[in-house]
């Protein structure tokens, strides 16, 4: 047997312990409790509620792990795992790790999903309301590094009015406004996501800018005469038909010679590649419907059924990254 495969393999198979590990440390927000000073387990179990044989060991191996530094007894964040995980830095990745965490059981029916057993996809109604925001949190984080480049990419020139379908908290359009001083954009999600937008727009100094629209893109009209209309990170959470009504929603609410922009997975047509984006799909897959990873060619299907012309690949996808175009005659 080839050792080094075999390793492979055990490394993926045993994964599933070191992120469990961090998940719940994350969960605990150990890493801001530890972050200032040291602590040993006994005060850390009086700060968090926590048992002490379970917190030594989980110390422990988060010590052993790299992400704390164990002296005389106490423990304190490294460096590193604080700037990353504790609350208020400046790069805290703490909320999409607390979103990730919340698809942990999700996750664990797999198998039972492979077999048959219905998806118990996350709604509004059955997620907390910290579960929703780390959720809205955790976009936040992924797009404020990706935002100024596809500003760059789809290119702004001549755009006066932006319609963001599914903006979430706004990281897109304030980049696109940032971007381009005489645009205006409309930013359409749900309600209680509208109002996430509006606190962030505010704090920017944005909102005057910016026509909040809540609503649900699969029952409701999307309002406004749009240059350009932009789709981030929402098709693979719907099935080709709910993705072809949106698109026609998009197409009713834009100019013509407007240009709708999909950012999302493109997958290879024998979808094997990229890794992430059929991984991906697996995480639609436990948790929607009817969510997947697309092809350039099922997205310009789509769009065409939805009348508009011209689809093109504006940069191929490696980590959903992918950025599709095509505009209404």
């Amino acid at each position: 047997m080839n050792n080094t495969r075999q390793d492979e393999l055990m490394m993926q198979v045993r994964g599933f312990m070191e992120s469990r590990i961090v998940l719940t440390a994350t969960e605990l927000n150990l890493f801001t409790l530890l972050s200032d000073a040291p602590m040993n387990a006994e005060a850390v179990c009086k700060a968090t509620g926590g048992d002490l044989r379970a917190m030594t060991i989980l110390l422990d191996a988060l010590a052993a792990m790299g992400w704390l530094k164990k002296t005389d007894g106490a423990y304190r964040a490294e460096e590193d795992a604080a700037a990353l995980l504790a609350d208020g830095r400046e790069e805290c990745v703490r909320p999409i790790i607390l979103h990730y965490a919340n698809m942990w059981k999700r996750w664990s029916r797999l198998t039972d999903i492979a077999t048959g057993a219905p998806s118990e996809e996350p709604t509004v109604a059955t997620r907390t309301p910290e579960q929703f925001r780390a959720f809205i949190e955790g976009m936040h984080v992924l797009a404020t590094k990706r935002a100024p480049a596809v500003a760059a990419q789809i290119g702004l020139s001549g755009v006066r009015s932006l319609l963001d379908v599914g903006g979430a908290s706004g990281t897109y359009t304030i980049e696109f406004l940032r971007a381009s001083p005489n645009l205006r954009t409309t930013l359409f999600d749900l309600p209680n996501v509208v109002e996430m937008a509006r606190e962030r727009l505010e704090a920017e100094g944005m909102l005057d800018r910016v026509t909040l629209v809540g609503g649900d893109y699969l029952r409701d009209r999307i309002p406004g005469e749009h240059d350009l209309a932009f789709l981030s990170a929402i098709i693979h959470q719907n099935s080709p038909e709910e993705n072809v009504a949106l698109y026609r929603k998009c197409f009713e609410a834009m100019v013509s010679g407007g240009r709708i922009i999909i950012r999302d997975h493109l997958m290879s047509a024998d979808r094997t590649s990229p890794r992430f984006g059929a991984i991906f799909a697996v995480n639609m897959l436990c948790g929607t419907n009817g969510g997947n990873s697309y092809t350039f060619d099922e997205i310009a299907a789509g769009l065409a059924e939805a009348g508009f012309v011209e689809p093109r690949i504006v940069v191929q996808d490696t980590v959903m990254d992918g950025l599709v175009e095509a505009r209404k005659p």
